[in-house]
């Protein structure tokens, strides 16, 4: 299994994840010219891709996905309400409804070598969800947009080998920091994105002997700094009743416009 991330944050989320045979993107929420860039730099090309899992609607996840699908007749998978609110949008009406493919939260599905396994998340969206990958003896998951975490997304997450986990804020920066309030509001609330402690307090939980690496993603660019999301996460690791060390694993912060490595697992 290889896991690359092409773009993260507000201004857009593209997730490569495949093997020799099948090839796989989490979200098109940037330019085809930019998906088509990213994947050229790990030898692949758009018009490769098995598939394209649409985590939820907002435009920073979907604003590619009419020109990539089309152009390249590329499957689109999304749950019911997902794909209902992108119909609704006029920027996406020419896609043909052949390429929508319904899927549900905890009904795992199989697209090549893979097993999917949607997870619900708590987001302010139609029908949002997260996805795990299994595929042989390999796991990895995409984890981002989010405001809260509970047992279930613990279970969910479990025994990955590798992990993308939004740390999108830090609660200071965005409490005094130039967003109205209503917005600050919203992602702070439940339904709306991952703090860096959250962040951390979550992959305290998810530490594991076999774990290979860890992407922190989809951090704000008004409201995180990427120092200051590692250091936040490392910290919450150190004070959590865990045996395990922030140092013990390979962390990276996913960039806004550049892509990550590509991790194989």
């Amino acid at each position: 299994m290889r896991f690359c991330n092409l773009a993260s944050g507000s201004s857009g989320n593209c997730t490569y994840i495949g093997d020799d045979h099948t090839h796989l993107c989490v979200d098109v929420g940037i330019s085809g010219k930019r998906m088509e860039a990213g994947l050229n730099d790990i030898g692949l090309k758009t018009a490769d891709m098995s598939g394209i899992l649409i985590t939820h609607e907002h435009s920073d996840h979907i604003g590619g996905l009419g020109v990539v699908s089309r152009r390249y007749g590329i499957p689109i998978y999304a749950t019911q309400g997902t794909i209902g609110a992108i119909r609704r949008m006029p920027k996406f009406k020419d896609i043909p409804d052949y390429l929508y493919h319904e899927i549900n939260a905890d009904q795992p599905f199989t697209l090549g070598d893979f097993r999917i396994r949607p997870i619900r998340v708590s987001h302010d969206a139609a029908d949002p969800v997260a996805y795990r990958f299994d595929n042989g003896g390999s796991s990895a998951a995409v984890m981002t947009d989010l405001g809260k975490f509970d047992d279930y997304t613990v279970d969910c997450l479990s025994g990955c080998d590798a992990l993308m986990l939004e740390a999108n804020h830090d609660v200071n920066m965005l409490q005094v920091g130039p967003y109205p309030y209503r917005l600050k509001k919203r992602i702070l609330s439940d339904k709306g994105h991952l703090s860096n402690e959250n962040c951390g307090r979550l992959l305290a939980k998810l530490l594991h002997d076999k774990l290979k690496h860890i992407i922190l993603g989809h951090l704000s660019r008004e409201n995180n700094l990427a120092e200051l999301a590692y250091e936040t996460v490392r910290m919450e690791i150190t004070m959590a009743d865990t045996q395990y060390r922030f140092s013990d694993f390979p962390v990276t912060i996913a960039k806004r416009n550049e892509r990550s490595e590509l991790i194989t697992i």
